[in-house]
């Protein structure tokens, strides 16, 4: 697996990590009293003071795992190789592929029309083959 798609898995997995801690996060969380002008959140049972023992590890665990996907995209991203000659060499660079990539472009568009201009010319055959069948004609 190359580089790129190295980093693109480990965004995923990062975004994944995150979206997953979140949602536990809201899910799990206890209840709260936001302000004085609401009632008190509802008592907690005995099994979900259970539940909160292990809610209080939750965030460790997934902080870490997150900490852990961050530190390996660093990892993959200290790994890139460095660009060389600057930002105007890069830039030049830029300008010859980009300059390349016109030239297969514009040969690409004339093997295109060519191969248009056959396929014409095969279906016209191809027209002229299926009217001589059906009339019972023999080929010219």
């Amino acid at each position: 697996m190359d580089v790129i798609s190295q980093l693109q898995e480990q965004v995923n997995t990062i975004a994944s990590v995150a979206f997953n801690t979140f949602g536990t996060l809201q899910r799990d969380a206890p209840s709260v009293r936001l302000s004085a002008s609401y009632p008190e959140p509802p008592p907690v049972a005995a099994s979900a003071a259970e539940d909160a023992s292990s809610f209080a590890e939750q965030p460790k665990l997934m902080s870490s795992a997150l900490v852990k996907a961050a530190k390996q995209f660093d990892a993959l991203v200290a790994g890139l190789p460095l660009p060389e000659g600057g930002e105007e060499a890069q830039l030049k660079r830029i300008a010859e592929l980009q300059a390349e990539n016109d030239a297969v472009g514009q040969e690409l568009q004339k093997q295109l029309g060519a191969a248009e201009k056959e396929l014409k010319l095969v279906q016209e055959l191809f027209s002229q083959a299926t009217d001589n069948c059906f009339n019972l004609k023999k080929p010219d």
